[in-house]
């Protein structure tokens, strides 16, 4: 389990971390998010010991990192993966990082095929791809077999298969038992992996708990309602304290009446339903309505400059 209590740290007169506090359990995958320059990368160097923060503590199953003896075999961590030797090949970055660890060197063969970097693993680091070095780094984290993972945005610059091999990957681990806490600003995979999520802005904490108590929160949800005759279905609906917007020909989404009250409604008035589920806004919405007030940046809408005018002066006829 991680526990960060009471962390504060300032970059002169910039406060990065202002006095957070959250947890990471076991058997779980946490999801870290916050808007740039939140505070979420400052907080995974304080936590491994990379910055030194004044005030709080950061303990890994009651221990601070520092204390913990051959620390790659309990936390394995990935905050930047283009820290890489470029002249070394993969395979021998990690066969340096087993030997000055104390790990076996088979178990390098293991996380090189575990992911997917077998073919690869002579080639030097120079060449490999941004993707490649996210899942050399990856390798590096599962090195020693830890059971707590740290990781800031893992899936940067994975293609499709890869972002749903690291999704797969994680959330694996996590049933295993282990610790796993998930930077990343691709909300859908977060939606699909995470068990539990940690929202910061500005360096304070906005929100923890399971993702679905998020998105009950900070998103919008409503009922979705398909009948052959949704105009009549809606004003019986709205005699009922229901409010109602029309979706498609034959739809209707209704706000203000639970689904089970909307079915007795059908029910009694004998209308025929051809949909009745509910909806919600994404994570992406929710993670947006939660955090708006503490974006470092506010976009408008986008706006393009007009199309060019025909082009002056003559005709190719001649002007006539």
């Amino acid at each position: 389990m991680i526990e960060i209590r009471e962390v504060t740290k300032r970059f002169g007169t910039i406060v990065a971390v202002d006095n957070l506090s959250f947890d990471v359990h076991p058997g779980r995958v946490t999801g870290f998010l916050g808007p740039n320059g939140s505070g979420k990368s400052t907080t995974m160097r304080c936590m491994l010991g990379l910055d030194r923060f004044e005030r709080g503590t950061t303990r890994f199953d009651g221990k601070q990192y520092r204390d913990i003896d051959k620390p790659m075999f309990q936390i394995g961590s990935l905050l930047d993966a283009g820290y890489v030797h470029p002249a070394r090949s993969g395979r021998n970055h990690l066969r340096w990082m087993a030997a000055s660890n104390g790990i076996p060197g088979s178990r390098v063969d293991t996380v090189l095929e575990t992911v997917g970097m077998t073919a690869v693993a002579k080639r030097k680091v120079r060449g490999y791809s941004l993707g490649m070095r996210q899942r050399l780094g990856l390798a590096g984290v599962l090195l020693g077999d830890p059971h707590t993972l740290i990781l800031d945005e893992p899936a940067n610059g994975l293609d499709p298969e890869g972002v749903r091999w690291i999704r797969d990957v994680l959330v694996a681990l996590a049933r295993q038992g282990r610790t796993i806490l998930v930077s990343s600003h691709l909300l859908a995979e977060i939606s699909l992996m995470a068990d539990d999520l940690v929202v910061i802005g500005r360096g304070r904490l906005i929100e923890q708990g399971p993702v679905s108590q998020f998105i009950d929160r900070y998103a919008e949800r409503w009922v979705r309602v398909r009948t052959p005759d949704p105009a009549v279905f809606a004003g019986i609906l709205e005699r009922a304290g229901g409010r109602y917007r029309p979706h498609g020909r034959d739809g209707i989404d209704v706000q203000g009446l639970a689904i089970e009250r909307i079915g007795e409604l059908a029910l009694q008035s004998q209308t025929l339903l051809h949909e009745l589920s509910p909806q919600s806004e994404s994570l992406e919405e929710a993670f947006l309505q939660a955090t708006a007030d503490v974006q470092e940046y506010q976009s408008g809408a986008p706006s393009l400059p007009p199309p060019p005018g025909p082009p002056s002066g003559p005709s190719p006829s001649g002007g006539r």
